[in-house]
């Protein structure tokens, strides 16, 4: 048995196979399963203490979130196997190539052939530019991918079908098992047809991890207030307060909506009253106007002491290493690809819509080494009827839909 593999990480290796989801929640060690499956089909083998490098070994490409290139996590993965970046250190598989790379950059990559990829993170979902190059890659290379997510619905898997040849085309998928809504404007699917194949060819390349956790979730709802009067004006007049204009779409109801309930003077008092309790915190927020209010709050006197630090669009610092510290992470830019073992607490500032991204966050903290058993999660909401809108369709997995909310023609 590989000794730095644990038992349900080795029987996924047993059952992995070329075009496969490797299916682990977040902090299951999926990174590490990942390599050795590589390491394994190219003839190594690590097992009761004895080394045996692979022989000829093909190129390796990881493509994985930006966070997780810029904090080298793959890198000391990497160093497990003695497979490095750098040329001048891979001694043992020399001319090899080993790459890390973004999902950003991705193209730079789709006339690669003969090589081994590890997609890390799934993102090949819909039918964009990714997805294209996912597929051209996939055609020429052997690859895997890693998922703490795989899927809501058969659309899904739309992508990664195509890509182990069970469909020439979305197309084809389409015509065979999607009926669309004869009564909406837009293509809105109404049911899925032969859903037995569909469950045969997902059980084929989804291979889950039988990972057991050692902490426990501790989720606790914080309620706060909100601007009532401004909150209905803007739903009956729909008209932008802050820029003194019509409200166009239902995508910029719901932002200023979510602005009035957002920068409620309660909710920063409500977070003072969490951080009083814990002397490090991880902080997620999703607007610009948040990530102002919570930096401007840790300005203040009350705080020296704390060091602030944070992951957004505008600054990628580290995790703070001090007695006491407040971490800020934009969901967009943070919510996955990192891992943190120095706290037992996150606070969601504000909601995010994704129910994925939401579970994403938590596991930063929910990690197979964490010394911590309790994990708390603070979700700030108001009983606005967008917060609860939101809310509803986190705890039913889905993704909260604008349009819907606001009733929008």
């Amino acid at each position: 048995m590989a000794d730095f593999l644990r038992d349900y990480q080795m029987e996924a290796v047993t059952k992995m196979k070329n075009g496969c989801i490797l299916n682990g929640g977040t902090g299951s060690g999926k990174s590490r399963t990942g390599l050795y499956y590589y390491f394994k089909e190219n003839g190594g083998s690590f097992v009761n203490q004895e080394f045996v490098p692979m022989k000829n070994p093909q190129d390796l490409y990881i493509i994985t979130t930006a966070m997780k290139r810029d904090s080298h996590e793959w890198d000391f993965e990497l160093a497990n196997y003695r497979m490095s970046v750098h040329p001048d250190k891979n001694e043992l598989y020399p001319g090899q190539i080993v790459v890390i790379d973004s999902w950003n950059n991705i193209k730079k990559y789709s006339e690669i052939q003969r090589g081994f990829f590890i997609f890390d993170e799934d993102r090949v979902t819909g039918s964009g530019a990714w997805v294209k190059a996912f597929q051209k890659i996939a055609k020429n290379n052997n690859w895997i991918i890693l998922s703490a997510t795989p899927g809501d619905c058969w659309a899904d898997y739309i992508p990664v079908f195509v890509a182990n040849g069970f469909y020439k085309n979305k197309t084809e998928f389409c015509r065979e098992h999607i009926v669309y809504s004869r009564f909406t404007k837009y293509p809105q699917i109404d049911r899925y047809l032969n859903t037995g194949r569909l469950i045969r060819l997902r059980n084929s390349i989804l291979i889950d991890m039988d990972f057991h956790r050692h902490t426990v979730q501790h989720h606790i709802d914080i309620s706060v207030s909100y601007d009532i009067p401004k909150y209905k004006d803007v739903m009956r007049n729909r008209w932008d307060p802050y820029k003194d204009e019509p409200i166009q779409q239902a995508s910029q109801l719901c932002y200023i909506l979510r602005r009035i309930v957002n920068t409620d003077e309660s909710r920063v008092v409500a977070l003072m009253e969490i951080l009083e309790k814990v002397p490090r915190a991880i902080i997620f927020y999703n607007f610009d106007y948040e990530r102002e209010m919570l930096l401007h709050l840790f300005s203040d006197d009350e705080y020296i002491g704390y060091e602030v630090a944070e992951w957004s669009g505008h600054a990628h610092q580290p995790v703070p290493d001090a007695k006491r510290w407040i971490y800020l992470v934009q969901y967009t830019a943070g919510c996955e690809g990192w891992n943190c073992i120095k706290t037992d607490t996150i606070i969601f500032f504000s909601q995010n819509y994704s129910y994925k991204v939401t579970e994403q966050a938590c596991g930063r903290i929910d990690r197979l080494n964490t010394p911590y058993r309790n994990l708390y999660f603070y979700h700030i909401k108001s009983r606005s009827g967008i917060d609860m809108a939101i809310t509803k369709a986190l705890n039913k997995k889905k993704k909260f839909n604008e349009r819907k909310f606001a009733k929008w023609e």
